[in-house]
């Protein structure tokens, strides 16, 4: 055999072996396979951090299992009856059992085809969604859709948030499926959807629309509810009955097609029509104790936050069974719940009879396209309009919507009616229902005993005691008063004119005069009021409101202020005048007492802010003055026809605002102060006459049955033979007020002119009268500014 040499180098000795070159394509390959590993990382790092909550707060899997296990908070009043309770939305639930075999099928069919194959992710139905952009379906599985219902915030319109959104579902979903069966995840979505109408879950549901349980729901009947999965107000039966049969028949179109029912059974159920049987289901928050509750619920909730930073533990409010001590007495609570009804069901009669035939009712003294306006604005207030805004319906269709006559339940004094009526005819009928809200506490401590801040949370979900602020119109006099009797050494004694005022293009009109500052405000002459604010001046007035805490902004320098031109609440109205009563010490009030966990430890036991605004010389002289207008002022005729014993001592104010917009009536006895108000929503809605629209009239009568009720019930301790309090130095002199710290001790009563120029000016010339144009511009100006009317 041949030997054959291997090829070398010269010297005959072989070559090394060449080294071979990495080609092009396997780097490529080293760099996909780097780039798919560090995507798998970057992924599963991506949904660690969701599941964790870096990207934004996770809801609790966990709270599916067993809602039964919280419990709710406890409010108790002071006299230690359970008023109400802090707990999650009235529900039903039901088993997988007590579903019907059809409702199921039907979800299945309509939402989710391969609901058993799946592990919460479809990911078929995502690429066929992304594909055809959404126009075949979602691709959202029955797991998902419960995981999104967890979620309470609303979803962000940002396209970045919103596929976060997506993604923190996702992870629910695959978390509910590892926790739970197929059986219990349709059980649990059932459970947990919102049907509207306060039919929270289709227990509740089944009841509402169709007065009877789940298990007994037909074909058509649950095929229905299935189709309000995807839109529960678009697809109301109640509100749009021709869509809702549409949808309907959408569903079982799903079922027949995907073989759950076949076609004799398909056809006689879309053959079917929709006949509803509602029964509605009140909320747990409903009547007059939400008002209170909706304000009680701010408060707490903000020392819970406090707590939890000071403590590291958080508290739930509708779980953990904290134990809420208010001072509201049951009995006072109640009493002034059944004043208001008692008297706004009579004044309703006289503004509906007054309203008849009417083609503005309720509206008064504004055209056709400021009609428009309000209707729009109540309208886009609505649930209704933001969810058919958000599904891009366009603003002539939603319109349309309204417009349509629906099922629905109305308010009345006699009681909730059912009637048929179109969303915007409802919402212009609730407009002409009149409103008031009524608060009570004790002036010494600064204790709430009754708040009643509306007449039907369930039609009207806004509070007129804290929430809501209205023109006060003369309530706000004797803050002027007050601060001319600090500063300007006046007394009740002390005489104003009340000629028509005519200065500086301010024009109020007067009868003449020159009554006292205990006349004067008796019977709530307003050029006398504009007279004092213009001498003590605008900011000394609003400092002392300030003082008497009222946070409301006060326009300085107008002197229409002086006349109640001012938005304020009746909480620091009646804030306010309690100082009075309490020795010139302002007590800011409250109502919580004190905070307890499930286990008796205390969380919060909530002090009173005082504060020394006056001498409590100055305090009860205003007392003083306004007992004035109970005895024999503008309150003393509605007064004495009210049965209110002309020997009870009283400190009082009525207060109109223009066009009789706004009644109010603060009055104080020595142990009680008690502030209300009424009007309607809206304030071109009122009576056409002051005769009927004025304080003494609206609000007054309500203050009057309050105070009869509580005086009857003598465990209360509220005696109709109480008596103010006087300071030891005081003998009803108007010489008492003098020597007071530097306030009034300058020698005596001092003239008006002598009060607006304290140095004697024989040289200075006459004051010029402003032009006529710029005069009537400057009243209009002041009207405008205003707004109220000068009377009362």
């Amino acid at each position: 055999m041949e030997n054959k040499k291997k090829p070398g180098n010269r010297s005959g000795f072989p070559l090394p072996p060449k080294k071979q070159k990495q080609t092009g394509y396997k780097k490529w390959i080293k760099f996909i396979w780097m780039g798919l590993l560090a995507l798998v990382l970057g992924i599963a790092l991506f949904f660690f951090a969701i599941s964790q909550g870096f990207l934004g707060e996770m809801p609790e899997v966990s709270e599916l299992e067993n809602p039964d296990i919280y419990v709710a908070s406890e409010i108790y009043s002071s006299d230690g009856v359970l008023l109400g309770k802090f707990e999650k939305e009235k529900t039903e639930p039901v088993t997988y059992k007590e579903l019907p075999p059809h409702l199921v099928y039907a979800l299945q069919a309509k939402e989710d085809e391969r609901f058993k194959e799946h592990s919460g992710i479809d990911l078929k139905s995502v690429a066929r969604a992304v594909y055809f952009r959404g126009e075949r379906g979602g691709g959202s599985t029955i797991t998902q859709q419960l995981a999104k219902l967890l979620f309470t915030k609303k979803v962000s319109s940002n396209p970045v948030l919103r596929a976060i959104q997506k993604l923190k579902e996702w992870v629910v979903a695959v978390s509910l499926e590892k926790r739970y069966t197929k059986e219990e995840i349709i059980t649990l979505y059932f459970n947990k959807f919102d049907f509207t109408y306060n039919a929270n879950g289709i227990e509740m549901a089944s009841r509402i629309y169709f007065n009877k349980k789940a298990k007994d729901l037909t074909l058509p009947e649950a095929a229905i509810f299935v189709s309000m999965l995807e839109a529960p107000i678009a697809n109301n039966p109640l509100r749009n009955p021709e869509r809702a049969k549409r949808r309907r028949d959408v569903v079982l179109e799903q079922m027949y097609q995907t073989g759950y029912i076949d076609q004799s059974t398909y056809q006689q159920a879309i053959d079917t029509p929709i006949r509803t049987d509602y029964h509605p289901v009140k909320s747990i928050d409903e009547g007059y104790s939400a008002y209170y509750k909706f304000y009680l619920r701010k408060e707490i909730e903000q020392y819970l936050t406090d707590y939890e930073k000071q403590t590291g533990k958080p508290l739930n409010l509708f779980k953990d069974g904290l134990k809420i001590y208010v001072t509201l007495d049951s009995k006072m609570q109640r009493y002034a719940e059944e004043a208001i009804k008692e008297h706004l069901t009579d004044l309703q009669k006289s503004f509906d009879a007054e309203q008849r035939g009417r083609k503005d009712r309720p509206f008064y003294l504004i055209s056709q396209q400021e009609i428009d306006k309000i209707m729009l604005q109540a309208m886009k207030r609505t649930g209704r309009y933001k969810q058919l805004e958000a599904a891009g319906v366009p603003q002539d269709s939603i319109m349309m919507e309204f417009k349509k006559p629906i099922q629905t339940t109305r308010f009345t004094w006699a009681g909730e009616e059912e009637v048929e009526m179109s969303p915007y005819d409802s919402i212009r009928y609730h407009k002409q229902i009149a409103q008031a809200g009524l608060m009570s506490m004790v002036p010494g401590t600064g204790e709430i005993k009754a708040w009643v801040g509306g007449i039907n949370w369930q039609h009207f979900q806004y509070d007129h005691i804290k929430q809501g602020r209205r023109q006060v119109g003369s309530t706000f006099k004797p803050f002027v008063y007050a601060a001319a009797i600090m500063n300007l050494g006046m007394t009740p004694c002390s005489r104003v004119s009340n000629a028509t005022f005519n200065e500086r293009g301010y024009k109020v009109e007067g009868t003449g005069g020159e009554p006292t500052l205990k006349d004067a405000l008796a019977h709530s002459r307003n050029p006398v009021a504009v007279r004092l604010m213009d001498m003590v001046g605008t900011d000394k007035v609003i400092q002392l409101a300030r003082d008497l805490g009222v946070t409301q902004e006060i326009p300085r320098g107008q002197l229409a202020v002086a006349l109640g031109s001012s938005d304020i609440t009746i909480y620091e109205m009646l804030g306010a005048y309690s100082t009075f009563a309490n020795f010139g010490n302002y007590i800011k009030p409250e109502m919580i007492w004190r905070i307890e966990d499930a286990n008796g430890r205390v969380i919060k036991e909530v002090k009173n802010e005082t504060k020394e605004v006056m001498n409590e010389m100055y305090a009860y002289t205003m007392i003083d003055l306004m007992k004035g207008v109970a005895q024999f002022g503008t309150a003393a005729g509605e007064l004495g026809r009210r049965g209110i014993d002309p020997g009870i001592e009283i400190a009082a104010k009525t207060g109109t605002t223009q066009n009789n917009s706004d009644g109010w009536f603060i009055g104080l006895t020595p142990n009680l102060a008690t502030g209300v108000w009424v009007g309607w929503e809206d304030r071109a809605t009122h009576f056409r006459s002051t005769g009927e629209g004025q304080g003494a009239r609206m609000a007054l009568p309500i203050w009057a049955i309050f105070m009869k009720k509580v005086y009857a019930d003598k465990s209360l301790g509220v005696l109709p033979e109480d008596k103010f309090i006087k300071p030891s130095n005081w003998t009803g002199d108007c010489s008492d007020l003098q020597g007071l710290g530097g306030y009034g001790d300058e020698g005596g009563l001092q003239t008006l002119e002598e009060l607006r120029n304290p140095e004697p000016q024989p040289t200075a010339p006459a004051p010029q009268k402003a032009p006529p144009k710029k005069e009537e511009n400057l009243n209009e100006n002041l009207n405008k500014d205003s707004n109220v009317d000068f009377n009362q």
